[in-house]
């Protein structure tokens, strides 16, 4: 912690340097046989060198990100305002005092994006997962709160807390695009393969009455930008699968704008349906990657 708040007083070019070369150490020796799994179930007609640099590059933006860590931990309001960008904001404030989510995948700057989000919108409401290391946990709790006061929901919580907070008219940065397991999910296309999907987005916006409005933010030259989609229409329909499979395509496409910004590093394939064998076992070997 201490080397990382060292850190925070470098220029934004030797952060993002070293981050990068942290993040290709990273990519041979550490997670990096998980990405070229998640790389070659979603992308199997590229060829393999290819992927292997789409990893990489990944990597060394995952590597960036985490050392600017410091920056949204220690940086002052300034730094961070010059940091992070924001686009389309007139999305979200054209739905002011109405129950709004926020949906917001797992692009690698996410955190940057929710930082954002709570300085414009002070009392922003997210979920939060507790760390395993308490002095992680702690800096991530600081990172997440220094701006706008945020409302931070549990995930042991529940959904009463969060339909509460939703209904309050407090935006909800939402982020259901992980494997949680089979409870709570459908299994729906992404990248034409079945995976497990938490049905939480059109449930909350079927109870809460929220519009839908995707904020996605990408690394950009020496910062980032966090961009609003204008609110879904017809959202949700009713059909629980049809609109899981909406979120998952809408998704998709962004990733495919970007594709070395998603967070690959996850096993986003790890639950099955019955039968099937996880592509991350060690005793199976995916052909190609």
């Amino acid at each position: 912690m201490f080397v990382l708040w060292l850190i925070h007083f470098l220029p934004m070019r030797w952060i993002g340097a070293l981050g990068a070369g942290i993040g290709s150490v990273l990519y041979r020796f550490g997670r990096g046989r998980v990405t070229r799994i998640n790389l070659a179930l979603a992308f199997p007609e590229k060829p393999r060198q290819e992927r292997y640099e789409l990893g990489s590059r990944h990597f060394r933006m995952l590597g960036r990100n985490a050392l600017e860590l410091s920056i949204m931990v220690w940086g002052s309001e300034r730094q961070l305002l010059d940091l992070i960008h924001v686009e389309g904001l007139e999305h979200l404030k054209a739905l002011e005092g109405r129950p709004v989510i926020a949906l917001a995948p797992h692009f690698i700057g996410l955190n940057m994006g929710g930082i954002r989000v709570a300085h414009e919108y002070p009392g922003t409401a997210s979920i939060y997962s507790r760390q395993k290391n308490p002095v992680l946990d702690r800096i991530f709790l600081t990172a997440r709160t220094r701006f706008g006061n945020p409302h931070l929901v549990s995930r042991q919580e529940g959904l009463r807390s969060v339909i509460r907070v939703i209904k309050s008219g407090k935006p909800f940065y939402f982020l259901p695009d992980m494997d949680f397991g089979i409870r709570d999910a459908i299994f729906s296309p992404f990248f034409g393969v079945p995976t497990a999907t938490i049905t939480a987005l059109p449930r909350l916006a079927r109870l809460t009455g929220a519009k839908v409005v995707p904020v996605i933010t990408r690394q950009e030259g020496h910062g980032y930008v966090a961009r609003f989609y204008p609110a879904w229409a017809n959202y949700p329909t009713g059909d629980v699968e049809a609109d899981v499979a909406r979120m998952n395509a809408f998704i998709e496409e962004r990733v495919r704008e970007m594709p070395d910004q998603y967070f690959w590093a996850h096993k986003r394939f790890k639950t099955r349906p019955p039968g099937d064998t996880s592509p991350y076992d060690p005793r199976y070997q995916p052909a190609d990657i």
